[in-house]
């Protein structure tokens, strides 16, 4: 182990948030050792603004606890940690860990439980990549080194401590974890890596929480660099390992999605990562659509039925929240409603709580070579630039080309004569009810006959007179 200065790498106290120093010191204070550990101090060394900051101690998280009060939760069972809220900051402590005494283990060899406390060598032990390693004590001034950490830092070299056979069946997420780093810092993956990430050992991510796999997925998709990881995920074979059913090739929509939401983060805008499983999974949506029509459902229930059936299938490799799954349907949803409006709901339309992420998802496939959008993408575009009185000319255009359009695809239907399918070339006798054979008895029955008088009664007998009415007053009589 080397104690190295920290202002000789650029770490000053000046550099780290109240909330994380809030947490030092309180440890500190209770007689506890702290330090920052991870990820912050890493990107600190290489002048990167840290996501977040978090912490390490040898007080146990029941101890933790007792420091913090209220403001500390313990969460997990096979990592147990402390989460301590300092202001609207959220900080994670964990303890010193141990070498298990006694390994809890799967079968293929993944750890199910590790909660055994220990020292701080015992706990750099366990860690498994060298750069994310670095002890920082920022009321000290010192920096905590046992691997030559800053060695790896310098050189943009990502390695693992220990066999990375083992170390990834201990853990498959790191093979997840690996290809992130890379992709973000830039670094090149140590040989001893590339060698044992081979299919056998990717099938261990099956293992894996599907929750947990969510969470992964959603620090690739928030990182940045999701044009560069994505590439390795198939060069890897670990694409299927998070993808249930979505082809293992990057499409230009997926590329051009992909480039977007870096570019965005880039700006500091915030982005929905339930958005990017919108991209991927439609191409597959679509397919499961098309299913449901042939089998003669109603494009509706078609649709409804198709989502449900995409993102259970996807639950089996992450499980996505049910917020996020009804905000990938709406937008969804919203390209129907978007690619053919009426034009007395566009004002409505525009105002939808959806309606910008399905803007955006659909002029993404414009942009993106999709015909099937026939220019909407660029249409809504202009709308929201123009203003009020400019967007009412605006729709009522839309309507004349609509009724337009309407009347020249009539026009060019041709007319041709065809038989009524639903009228039977021969014609089945119809059963006919009892009351409907009386009734038709009747009608056709005279009046004497259904009176009772027989043909030889005299009034049928009866002679009729012609007679003359000339001589007939009419009108009141004397």
């Amino acid at each position: 182990m080397q104690t190295l200065r920290a202002s000789k790498y650029g770490l000053s106290t000046t550099l780290l948030p109240s909330s994380i120093l809030d947490v030092i010191d309180s440890l500190t204070k209770a007689g506890y050792e702290a330090y920052i550990v991870g990820g912050g101090v890493r990107d600190l060394m290489l002048g990167l603004a840290p996501k977040d900051f978090d912490a390490v101690t040898n007080a146990t998280p029941a101890q933790v606890k007792q420091v913090f009060g209220r403001r500390c939760r313990i969460i997990g069972r096979r990592f147990e940690l402390a989460h301590v809220y300092s202001g609207r900051e959220l900080i994670e402590v964990a303890t010193f860990r141990a070498p298990p005494k006694k390994e809890v283990t799967s079968a293929s060899g993944m750890i199910l439980r590790d909660n055994n406390w220990g020292s701080i060598e015992q706990d750099f032990a366990r860690r498994d990549f060298t750069i994310n390693t670095l002890y920082y004590q920022p009321r000290k001034g010192e920096i905590l080194d046992f691997c030559h950490a800053v060695d790896d830092i310098k050189h943009k070299r990502l390695s693992l401590l220990g066999d990375p056979k083992q170390r990834f069946e201990e853990d498959p997420v790191r093979m997840l974890r690996t290809l992130r780093f890379a992709a973000k810092l830039g670094f090149t993956i140590d040989d001893n890596i590339l060698e044992v990430i081979q299919p056998d050992l990717v099938q261990l991510l099956r293992d894996v929480s599907p929750n947990r796999l969510y969470d992964e997925s959603q620090k690739m998709f928030t990182m940045g660099h999701l044009t560069q990881v994505l590439p390795m995920l198939i060069d890897f074979g670990i694409w299927k390992s998070l993808f249930a059913e979505v082809p293992a090739q990057i499409t230009p929509f997926i590329q051009l999605a992909a480039k977007n939401t870096d570019q965005r983060i880039s700006i500091g805008k915030t982005i929905n990562p339930a958005f990017f499983y919108a991209v991927l999974l439609w191409e597959t949506f679509l397919k499961r659509c098309d299913h449901y029509l042939n089998k003669g459902l109603v494009p509706a229930e078609a649709r409804a039925q198709a989502g449900l059936d995409v993102l259970k299938r996807q639950s089996t490799r992450t499980v996505i929240p049910r917020f996020a799954e009804t905000f990938i349907r709406e937008v969804w949803e919203m390209q129907v409603r978007l690619l053919n409006p009426k034009p007395q709901q566009i004002p409505s339309l525009a105002a939808h709580a959806r309606f910008r992420a399905g803007f955006d998802f659909l002029l993404l496939r414009e942009r993106s070579g999709d015909t099937t959008t026939e220019g909407m993408g660029q249409w809504w575009e202009q709308y929201q630039e123009l203003s009020s009185d400019d967007k009412e000319k605006w729709i009522a255009q839309f309507n004349r080309q609509r009724i337009r359009g309407r009347k020249k695809a009539n026009q060019k239907t041709p007319v041709v004569e065809h038989f009524d399918l639903d009228v039977p070339l021969v014609e089945e006798p119809v059963k006919k009810t009892r009351r409907s054979r009386q009734r038709e008895q009747t009608e056709q029955t005279p009046a004497h006959v259904a009176s009772g008088i027989n043909a030889d009664h005299p009034i049928l007998k009866r002679r009729r007179v012609q007679r003359n009415l000339d001589d007939v007053v009419f009108g009141p009589t004397q």
